[in-house]
């Protein structure tokens, strides 16, 4: 199993990641490692991400930005 990122803006658009990802092997993996990145994409222009399992959407589009405190 394939574990993958799309990276977007906020319309949905596709945009090239600020970092680029490994191949993740687990969903928790892929999420970990989404969660120590997270304000490099969103610096590098993506504001949403969707998570895939061998290119099924899993879940998706959740924003990278900080909920408000």
């Amino acid at each position: 199993m394939a574990w993958m990122w799309r990276f977007e803006k906020a319309d949905g658009t596709e945009v090239p990641p600020a970092v680029e990802p490994e191949e993740f092997t687990t969903q928790g993996d892929a999420e970990s490692w989404v969660g120590e990145v997270w304000r490099e994409l969103l610096d590098g222009g993506a504001a949403q991400v969707s998570l895939f399992e061998d290119g099924a959407k899993i879940y998706g589009p959740m924003s990278l930005q900080a909920e408000p405190t």
